[in-house]
């Protein structure tokens, strides 16, 4: 029953998805065809998604209908520029006078103008709604991964991040502005780092290189790390019968503290010591607070012996930290601002020399659509809050992206327009036909391209370590 349940709850969110992905575009086609009514254009076709219509009906002189290929939109004008090579050919009416240049650039950037109302229309529920906010983790080091670029240079966990590359951080993550993020979105072959040290007065100042995760040639490249994470409490969970830690005394509640005379600030430390299968020496604090020393002898759990993957534990499970939300209300222009900063920082790297980010890190609708289910499956209250306002980053995006000066896009029209206007001719000949049939092929080899990616990432590779059953310790 559960399982049915899941399933249907998962088809449903796909549903929602598909329905608010193309409802954006629905509205970005409705700029253009409005426009077109309104500038006495003739208009042949409205249709969500390229390729041979699945379904179609004409109401009123114009086509409506649905595509068999899941991208994009458009209203077909032929009045404007030939784009039979993603619309197909048009029904065009004998003795259809062409459109005034003034037109032409009005029905092209109606559809980025209605992008933009639309992002600023969702602003306005975000506004109000609130945007969800998880509580920031502090830049503190909690684990150094052993051989890892920040062990080579001497960071210890404990150690609290103040700079990367110069611009001061006050969180591991967010926002492009976490810890996380600017060594992920960091340029040229060293990495500068400032550091507050426990018991040491004055910052050090590191440089470190960075490993960039291996991945299947079928994904995309990992983003730059150093090998650090987080700091987090070692607090226990559920403790296991008749494992280590259960004879040694070992209760649920209780926080490691210290691990061999060493403070403990991540979990990790204790689990990848726990793996050599080495008595540990663990200070541990109970609610009461009270501080006990404990001496635990990892071994692997009898249902575990000859399975691939084995290694000793300790026996229970980690206590996870509850998740503080809280509801922050930017305005919408705040929203605006920050979703264009956030593209044009990206656009930024993308074309950096020194960055690892590349044009396969973009995600095309599988990707985003996988974005949106993510956040849909959040938790009721916030989901939809999250996609809230990721619809305005979207849409934000969809404008500037459509009014950049390029053949094909809505940009591309504005500019031929203004060029007409200023010749006092139309752009005609072979040359503007063939510049604007390679970029169609670029535009769907792009489209082909990272959606391979995102397809690939959602897939993974065969890497993973293999999964183990639910350890069972039998009293010895």
């Amino acid at each position: 029953m559960g399982t049915l349940s899941d399933i249907l709850h998962a088809t449903w969110l796909i549903i929602l998805v598909v329905l608010f992905f193309n409802f954006m575009i629905f509205v970005h086609e409705l700029g253009h065809f409005l426009a077109g009514k309104w500038r006495g254009a003739y208009i042949d076709r409205f249709q969500i998604w390229f390729g041979k219509p699945l379904w179609k009906k004409k109401i009123a002189g114009v086509q409506w209908g649905i595509g068999w290929i899941p991208a994009g939109g458009f209203v077909s004008l032929p009045q404007l520029e030939s784009m039979e090579g993603i619309e197909g050919r048009a029904d065009v009416p004998a003795g259809l006078q062409p459109l005034k240049a003034l037109d032409k650039m009005i029905i092209a950037a109606a559809g980025p103008l209605f992008s933009l109302l639309l992002a600023y229309a969702f602003a306005v529920v975000v506004w109000i709604a609130g945007n969800p906010e998880m509580q920031p983790i502090p830049p503190q080091v909690g684990y150094v991964a052993p051989g890892s670029p920040a062990e080579k240079v001497g960071i210890l966990p404990g150690d609290t991040i103040l700079t990367v590359d110069g611009k001061a951080v006050s969180q591991w993550t967010g926002r492009l502005e976490g810890v996380h993020e600017l060594i992920a979105l960091s340029e040229g072959a060293r990495i500068r780092l400032s550091i507050a040290r426990p018991g040491v007065p004055e910052p050090l100042r590191i440089e470190s290189g960075y490993e960039l995760p291996q991945k299947k040639w079928w994904q995309r490249q990992g983003m730059r790390g150093m090998g650090f994470m987080p700091a987090s409490p070692a607090v226990v969970g559920e403790v296991h019968p008749n494992s280590p830690a259960a004879l040694a005394g070992l209760k649920s509640n209780q926080r490691i503290i210290a691990l061999n005379g060493q403070p403990v600030y991540s979990p990790l430390s204790v689990m990848r010591a726990s793996e050599k299968g080495e008595p540990m020496q663990l200070t541990v604090a109970a609610p009461d607070g009270t501080h006990l020393q404990l001496t635990v002898q990892p071994r692997i759990p009898d249902n575990w012996k000859g399975l691939p993957g084995a290694t000793p534990l300790l026996g229970f499970s980690w206590q996870r930290e509850p998740v503080h939300v809280t509801m922050e209300h930017p305005t919408p222009q705040q929203q605006v601002n920050l979703s264009l900063r956030w593209m044009y920082d990206t656009l930024k790297k993308i074309c950096a020399p020194g960055s690892s980010v590349k044009m396969e890190h973009l995600s095309g609708p599988v990707g985003i659509g996988s974005y949106i289910y993510r956040m849909m499956e959040a938790g009721e209250g916030i989901g939809w809050r999250l996609a809230l306002w990721f619809a305005v980053v979207l849409n934000v995006n969809l404008a500037v992206l459509n009014i950049l000066p390029l053949p094909v896009v809505d940009g591309g029209h504005v500019t031929l327009g203004l060029i007409e206007m200023l010749r006092g001719k139309p752009v005609s000949g072979r040359f503007l036909e063939w510049i604007m049939t390679a970029f169609i092929f670029l535009i769907f080899a792009f489209f082909i391209f990272v959606t391979f990616k995102d397809v690939g990432d959602m897939v993974g590779g065969s890497s993973e370590p293999p999964s183990l059953p639910a350890p069972i310790f039998q009293a010895q």
